[in-house]
């Protein structure tokens, strides 16, 4: 896997209230707030994406005219930790933790980033990653308006589009 570039499409929720389902956004880190990247290394190392091809995947975006954001994504295991943390256990630390990335200015949710970008660092490989949104929670509990997008044909046409710009 050596050299290895990797573009990575996937569908998320969104956190921060200036994006909206169908805007696309380009992870460039993420905060690791799931089990598998612990098993490689300790939680103090950041999970970042690779510079080229968070580069590509920002210049595709701008050619294809797409509403795009870059900037950290909340990665986790749990779905229903989110979407209903009082339901857990541990419901008052998932709320807090949620409640504390907002502020940090978290883009969106999703559940791979993390583990790929550890696992491509160690292994001397590449990865981006460009997501969906798919909703935003935050804006429909502020009562904005909270349009939904399953459509992922844009962060596909992302990804193909800076796989062209790398090679």
């Amino acid at each position: 896997m050596q050299n290895a570039n990797r573009n990575y499409t996937e569908t998320a929720t969104k956190v921060a209230l200036d994006v909206e389902g169908g805007d696309i956004v380009i992870a460039t880190g993420a905060i690791r707030q799931e089990g598998t990247t612990k098993e490689y290394v300790p939680v103090e190392f950041p999970a970042v994406a690779n510079f080229d091809i968070t580069n590509a995947l920002v210049e595709a975006a701008k050619k294809l005219n797409l509403k795009w954001h870059a900037g950290i994504v909340q990665c986790k295991d749990s779905f229903y930790g989110q979407h209903s943390p009082d339901r857990m256990p541990a419901g008052f630390e998932l709320g807090d933790k949620w409640e504390a990335w907002k502020k940090a200015g978290c883009l969106a949710s999703e559940m791979e980033s993390a583990a790929l970008y550890i696992v491509c660092q160690i292994l001397g490989a590449r990865a981006g990653c460009v997501l969906n949104v798919v909703w935003n929670q935050e804006r429909e509990k502020a009562g904005m308006s909270n349009p939904h997008c399953h459509d992922t044909e844009a962060a596909i046409k992302t990804a193909v589009e800076a796989v062209r710009i790398l090679i």
